[in-house]
């Protein structure tokens, strides 16, 4: 529910800018210098039924209490002068901004759905509303960071769950390796690349826009929203490659060609901002064509085939073969972004990867199959279905990690609604009469 709610609160804030063009709205409450509105309620509330496909039904108090919690940690992180990441604020606009688009279609098609007349108002409601998720997270990050958990904490709190029946069913589980060959470019195909980004360096250099360009011919998929254009730090999420030829020039300059997982690139520094660098960059990737796709193919095809006699262990073809740099070292072994360990729940998982496993048996390997980055980068495939648990209802022992994982967010929760408890009662609180009547929680009304 708490990751729904996160959705639910970032699509549901950039309609409500542009709701609040339109009328003024009731004010609900006020939480320290933090406003809720009415019609924020009753928006969040919809996306939360909707995100839930209808399965959590929440009042406007319920709701009405989430939002003020949110607003409380926000307001009492800045309070306490928690610093956020500018740069990896800007980053997550970005890519909020490129996800959107490519589910709606265009950037006008997402400007209309969220009422925004241009996409700077858009980012700028972006970034407030990342930002407000950032205080809060590393406000409860400052909270909890010294809690732990013990053994015998875990099994108090399991025994607990069976006595009340309320153990948790673990849904339908699998682990996976994989081996990835890449479809690599000619080295003829790679220096043509190479050749036409040092004429559109001439180019500039010659009086040529840098910022069009891009437009024109970078591969970036961010370059129809941003033109290009990015601002970074030293801490900022780019590759290395990147940030080494941002900070390495001066402003006006342009980069030579360099390389990075992405492709190849061309930099131009266009403002130096203290430890800040705004700078417009053009992507190219050389194409592999059809031959050399083939060629790849045909190797994973015969290195499936020798482990499938026996003839080549897996984990032996990793090592030799693999070319994914985040599995290879760990013998091909998959893990899940979500959850953070190497278990997928099939219920759960992007429903691409689903197709190619969800007929395996435990043991069993996957056809080559061809798969993309969200870069372009092409690349063959398989997969060995390591283990595979079936549903059940959670067991102490086969489950222990899962149920220590629920026992430690239990106790962290505890710890933050105690410290609500006491904040709520030095920050300043005013309700709507019209919510008066709600039984809260906590005691907001500070009866």
């Amino acid at each position: 529910m708490k990751r729904i709610l996160m959705i639910a609160i970032l699509a549901c804030s950039l309609q409500l800018e542009a709701q609040e063009k339109v009328k003024i709205d009731g004010v609900a409450t006020v939480v320290g210098d933090n406003i809720v509105l009415d019609s924020e309620i009753d928006a969040f509330k919809q996306e939360l039924i909707q995100q839930s496909g209808g399965q959590i039904e929440i009042s406007d108090c319920e709701m009405l209490e989430q939002i003020m919690n949110r607003k409380l940690l926000a307001h009492h992180a800045v309070i306490d002068s928690i610093a956020v990441n500018e740069g990896e604020i800007q980053q997550q606009v970005q890519r909020k901004t490129e996800y959107f688009t490519q589910q709606l279609g265009s950037p006008e098609k997402m400007l209309e759905l969220y009422g925004f007349d241009n996409m700077k108002d858009l980012k700028d409601e972006l970034y407030r509303v990342e930002k407000e998720g950032l205080l809060i997270e590393k406000m409860q990050q400052q909270l909890t960071s010294d809690i732990d958990i013990t053994p015998e904490e875990v099994k108090r709190y399991y025994n607990s769950l069976e006595a009340e029946g309320n153990l948790p069913e673990i849904g339908a589980e699998i682990e996976l390796s994989q081996i990835v060959l890449n479809i690599e470019p000619t080295p003829e195909e790679v220096q043509k690349t190479i050749d036409r980004l040092n004429e559109i360096k001439k180019e500039v250099e010659d009086g040529g826009n840098f910022k069009m360009k891009a437009i024109l011919y970078s591969d970036d998929p961010g370059v129809t929203q941003n033109s290009g254009f990015y601002s970074i730090e030293r801490n900022s999420p780019f590759v290395k490659e990147f940030k080494e030829a941002a900070f390495s020039m001066e402003e006006g300059e342009i980069s030579q060609p360099f390389k990075s997982d992405f492709g190849y690139h061309i930099l131009m520094v266009d403002k130096i901002k203290g430890k800040q660098r705004d700078v417009y960059h053009i992507l190219m990737q050389p194409k592999a064509d059809d031959a050399a796709a083939e060629r790849v193919r045909d190797s994973l095809s015969k290195y499936r085939k020798q482990i499938l006699k026996l003839e080549l262990p897996f984990e032996e073809a990793v090592i030799k073969y693999s070319q994914d740099k985040d599995t290879r070292l760990s013998k091909g072994v998959l893990m899940n972004p979500v959850s953070g360990d190497t278990h997928f729940d099939l219920t759960r998982m992007d429903p691409e990867l689903y197709s190619k496993v969800s007929n395996l048996k435990e043991g069993e390997i996957s056809e080559v199959f061809l798969d993309e980055t969200r870069q372009g980068l092409k690349m063959y495939k398989i997969l060995l279905l390591k283990s595979r648990t079936e549903a059940h209802t959670a067991d102490l022992v086969q489950d222990y990690v899962k149920i220590m994982e629920l026992a430690l967010q239990k106790k962290k929760t505890e710890q933050i609604e105690n410290w609500s408890e006491e904040k709520i009662m030095d920050t300043y609180v005013n309700i709507n009469e019209v919510y008066t009547s709600c039984e809260f929680k906590s005691n907001w009304a500070k009866n």
